[in-house]
């Protein structure tokens, strides 16, 4: 089932998010993303509106919304393959009308789950903390007028 996030969730969530941020960008030095465990704690994750899939009393995966952007989308990697994060992205969905996402460019796996989930490239940035090339991607459930 998927549910709001609560405080209860957040080493969860965390352990999640670190476990899979270390699987999915192994082209990036783990110490990054350890040193980033703080900041997700006491600054991302309160001022996003989380939700968490939880199965059998345990959280296997969660979204984070930052206004229109899709800021985080994790699922367990013992959890993977599953349909979670399917089931997260499509309950992402019904909360906003449209969604943005950056995604590594390097991240093969993501973006192609990304456009298998109605996600196109909107254009091109740099990841600013670390200088790696990301794909900006949009999502609207409306199709574009004109």
């Amino acid at each position: 089932m998927i549910r709001k996030f609560k405080s209860a969730d957040m080493e969860s969530v965390l352990n999640i998010w670190l476990a899979a941020s270390l699987k999915a960008h192994d082209f990036i030095a783990a110490e990054y993303w350890q040193s980033q465990v703080e900041n997700m704690r006491t600054m991302y994750i309160p001022a996003s509106e989380v939700y968490v899939y939880e199965h059998n009393d345990q959280v296997k995966g969660f979204y984070a919304l930052y206004e229109t952007m899709l800021a985080a989308i994790f699922v367990a990697p013992d959890a993977q393959g599953q349909g979670l994060g399917k089931a997260l992205m499509a309950h992402a969905k019904v909360q906003r009308a449209s969604l943005t996402l950056n995604v590594y460019q390097r991240n093969e796996n993501s973006y192609r789950f990304y456009l298998s989930q109605g996600f196109q490239i909107t254009s091109e940035s740099t990841d600013e903390h670390i200088g790696e090339a990301e794909w900006v991607m949009g999502y609207s459930s409306s199709p574009a007028c004109g």
